[in-house]
């Protein structure tokens, strides 16, 4: 089954003033970083895919929370440059559970080189891979979470 929309769901881990993220070595950009996140497959709920995306990126568990921030990516308003696929990408306020260490998987994405966790700060500093660093500063400030309604649980 095909959809005109691809839907992605990541976590957004943050621990004293710093943020879990995924690295890249992409060609034609350089280093790039990413929240651990994943398409969400046919017939999984959206809980499950932050979690396996958390462990298959960053080899981490994580218990899932509330939404944090909707993350809209329309290639026609944006000349392409992360490709063809329209996304919507919804990233969840997570916690690492106990005893679980970040580290780069075994077998990692293409071009993914590390996984790091990031002073807040210094988001400003580095290529995220989408423009995001503003709003996450500004999450990790204000934490205004959105409910998940899942119909399966009413």
């Amino acid at each position: 089954m095909s959809y005109h929309i691809r839907v992605k769901a990541g976590a957004v881990i943050i621990e004293d003033n710093r943020i879990l993220l995924t690295e890249y070595n992409v060609p034609n950009r350089g280093i790039v970083y990413d929240l651990p996140a994943g398409g969400v497959e046919p017939n999984e709920p959206i809980i499950d895919a932050v979690k396996r995306g958390a462990k298959e990126e960053a080899c981490i568990e994580v218990e899932v929370g509330p939404l944090a921030f909707v993350y809209e990516y329309a290639p026609h308003l944006n000349g392409g440059k992360y490709g063809p696929v329209h996304t919507l990408v919804m990233m969840f306020e997570c916690t690492r559970l106990s005893g679980s260490a970040a580290r780069l998987p075994e077998q990692p994405d293409p071009n993914q080189t590390g996984v790091k966790w990031i002073a807040l700060s210094r988001l400003g500093d580095i290529q995220l891979y989408a423009n995001i660093g503003k709003q996450i500063q500004d999450y990790a400030i204000h934490k205004r979470n959105i409910d998940l309604i899942e119909e399966h649980r009413l």
